[in-house]
């Protein structure tokens, strides 16, 4: 056994010299990347040695790597055990007839899996009850005797700042599931599915129907039903700001159809919209409308000593709470959900600064990467997600993230955020048939001419390497060789 370590400690600077030359050569041997601009850090984390770097002070677009950022903030700030709260408030208590004199507010603590996805994370489709949520709170009103309300449904999201959208983000990236309105009361991830069938002859309308079951917009459908054989071709535009969208095109007769995700417009209004559906579905007569409450970034001057927004007052008569949420950040990590890396950012914000905004969020983002011993010259965060084409970060600063968050007492909880290498998140369909399967713990990244991977790699002697690869500007059909590139990589670092 002695002589065996021996030979391997040896053999180790061999290894290597060999790694540069032979990654080198992988990079130059691909069209696709020896023309993008690559940025590569590797380092041994028993010896901090250095086994590779390529660019690593460079600026890149790091997409999805952003969320290595915004998940570690929330799990040191935060802990894995925090929760939020969703609750449903009223001024007067339900008197003996069971009226409600007044407005109903369901507030909003952040909570981001008000959803049908299962938590804790597992791999599979979405099956469960995106409301199922709402019918708890619902039934909790009415087993306090509500029976009716004599005035509004408020959606209120004041527990954060109403800053739906990041900079840097594409116009039409809250127009679906990618960049959906970010709302202190958010439901079934702020997107609707809107399902588009055939009708039941030549020439009729295609059928809709949406989940969950809120009417939200105005939706004029111009898409007919074509003999069987056609072609199928839907599209759907709507200007952002308003309700009216359109829809046309052709479908076949019996056609399977098309599954279409749309960002909801104003997440508030559309909590507040199912509360009062199902309360009306449970008896309970509502009079006024389904409405929002925000807090805009112009009103906050006053507010950052506040424990909480002065609307969340009166009597509570229902509440939700979340699972921890260290929960939510494996999801967050593992399938890159943009929106809970969003709500995330301003938890941190909200928790640690008392005002749940992208720029508390952000202050709170710098003191602990100074703490992490990381300049702020190698950073440039818009955004929680990485959606933001404005973000800009170096491979160097990604390793010392994760070296900090490797060498942390949360070491164990936060690789347990990451996809796994042929196994699971965005991982799941990589790595398969080769060493590097189960052994990579890592955050992949993508937006157009970007890919990246950063995180660890489990040689099979139990040592750890961190690896950053950023890679911007390659051709617009070379995402595939790229990725194949960098996980080739991944296999070359256990050779």
């Amino acid at each position: 056994m002695k002589r065996a370590a021996a030979l391997f400690l040896l053999c180790a600077p061999l290894l290597a010299a060999a790694l540069p030359e032979s990654i080198q050569k992988l990079i130059d041997s691909s069209p696709a990347a020896r023309t993008a601009f690559w940025g590569i850090r590797i380092v041994d984390l028993a010896t901090g040695k250095t086994l590779y770097e390529l660019n690593p002070d460079h600026y890149f677009v790091p997409a999805s790597n952003a969320k290595l950022f915004s998940t570690a903030l929330a799990l040191t700030r935060l802990g894995a055990d925090f929760t939020f709260q969703t609750r449903v408030l009223a001024q007067t208590p339900p008197d003996e007839l069971g009226r409600i004199r007044g407005s109903l507010r369901l507030a909003g603590g952040g909570d981001p899996n008000l959803s049908a996805r299962a938590v804790p994370y597992r791999m599979g489709p979405l099956t469960g009850n995106p409301l199922a949520a709402i019918e708890e709170l619902a039934g909790q009103l009415v087993a306090r005797g509500v029976k009716r309300i004599d005035g509004d449904i408020i959606g209120d999201d004041t527990w954060y700042v109403w800053q739906p959208y990041a900079a840097g983000w594409a116009v039409d990236d809250p127009q679906s599931d990618d960049g959906p309105p970010i709302s202190a009361l958010t439901l079934a991830d702020n997107v609707l599915t809107l399902s588009v069938r055939p009708g039941a002859n030549i020439g009729d309308v295609a059928a809709l129907s949406l989940l969950p079951a809120i009417e939200f917009y105005r939706i004029e459908n111009r898409v007919r039903t074509v003999a069987a054989g056609g072609e199928r071709r839907i599209l759907f535009h709507r200007i952002p700001g308003s309700r009216d969208a359109q829809l046309w095109g052709t479908i076949p007769l019996r056609d399977r159809g098309q599954e279409l995700l749309i960002g909801v417009e104003d997440p508030a209004q559309f909590a507040a919209q199912a509360l009062r559906t199902a309360l009306e579905r449970r008896g309970v007569a509502v009079s006024g409308s389904a409405i929002a409450e925000h807090l805009y970034p112009n009103d906050i001057a006053d507010l950052a000593q506040a424990e909480e927004p002065a609307s969340f007052t009166g009597i509570e008569l229902a509440r939700y709470v979340s699972a921890p949420l260290i929960e939510d950040l494996r999801i967050t990590a593992k399938v890159s959900q943009n929106l809970h890396a969003e709500l995330a950012l301003r938890a941190v914000g909200r928790a640690r600064r008392n005002v749940g905004s992208f720029e508390a969020g952000m202050a709170e983002m710098e003191t602990f990467l100074a703490e992490a011993g990381i300049d702020p010259a190698g950073y440039n965060l818009m955004d929680g997600s990485g959606l933001s084409r404005l973000d800009l970060v170096t491979p160097s600063t990604v390793l010392k993230l994760l070296r900090h968050m490797y060498s942390s007492p949360a070491r164990e909880k936060w690789l347990s955020l990451l996809p796994v290498a042929a196994q699971d998140g965005t991982l799941s369909s990589r790595f398969g048939g080769t060493a590097a399967a189960g052994r990579v713990y890592a955050k992949t990244g993508s937006l157009s001419h970007v890919s990246a991977l950063s995180g660890y790699l489990q040689r099979p002697d139990a040592t750890w390497v961190a690896f950053s690869m950023l890679v911007n500007n390659y051709g617009g059909r070379s995402a595939t060789e790229v990725r194949g590139v960098m996980d080739r990589i991944c296999n070359l670092i256990l050779e």
